[in-house]
C-alpha cells in the first residue's frame, strides 16, 4: 500500500465517507445520536444538520448556567467530531497514524472555538480535547471496531444522505451501538 498524504480536506469521496462514519461513531459514544437530524455526504457545507435540541439557544426561564452548560456540553460533541474524523480516516482507513501536526492544527482550531465560543481557558480547553482524544483513540484504536466502521463508510458512500433515525438504525445494525 502507498503511503498517501494526509490533510485536512478531504482526499477523495471514500475519505469524506469515512470522515462522516467517523463523526456519527464519535456522537454515538456519547449518547448523542438525538442531536442529529440529517446526515449528507454530498453537501459543500457542514455534513451534519444538527436537531432543534443542538441549537437550543436558551430562554429567560432558564438560568445562564444551563445555558452555558448547553454551550460547552455542544462545545464538547463537535470536539468529538472532529476527533473522530480525522481517527476514522486515519487509524481506520488508511490504517497509520494521524499526523502530528494535523492534529496540532486541530487542537489550535478546538482551542479557538473553545475560547471564541464558550470563553473557556486553556487548561479547560485543553482538559476537554483530551477527554474526546482518548475517548476517541479508545474507539477508533480497538480493531474489533474497523469492520463495522468500514461497513458504514460504505453504507454512507452509496445512501449518500440519512436521517438521525436512520444513522441510529445502520450504527445498531453494524453493532456500534
Amino acid at each position: 500500500m502507498s503511503k498517501q498524504k494526509f490533510s485536512l480536506s478531504y482526499l477523495n469521496e471514500d475519505d469524506r465517507a469515512y470522515g462522516l462514519a467517523g463523526m456519527m461513531v464519535a456522537l454515538a459514544s456519547l449518547d448523542a445520536m438525538d442531536r442529529v437530524a440529517t446526515i449528507s455526504i454530498d453537501t459543500q457545507g457542514p455534513m451534519v444538520e444538527f436537531s432543534h435540541e443542538y441549537y437550543f439557544s436558551g430562554s429567560p426561564s432558564i438560568s445562564p448556567k444551563s445555558t452555558w452548560d448547553n454551550l460547552v456540553s455542544n462545545f464538547h460533541l463537535t470536539t468529538s467530531m472532529i476527533v473522530g474524523n480525522i481517527l476514522a480516516r486515519t487509524l481506520v482507513r488508511l490504517k497509520e497514524e494521524a499526523p502530528q501536526d494535523i492534529m496540532k492544527e486541530v487542537y489550535s482550531q478546538v482551542e479557538e472555538e473553545g475560547r471564541d465560543t464558550c470563553s473557556l481557558e486553556s487548561d479547560e480547553i485543553e482538559n476537554l480535547y483530551n477527554h474526546a482524544l482518548n475517548k476517541a483513540m479508545r474507539l477508533f484504536r480497538n480493531p474489533r471496531l474497523h469492520p463495522a466502521i468500514d461497513e458504514f463508510a460504505r453504507v454512507l458512500a452509496v445512501k449518500r444522505s440519512l436521517s438521525g433515525r436512520e444513522v441510529m438504525d445502520e450504527l445498531h445494525l453494524l453493532q456500534l451501538i
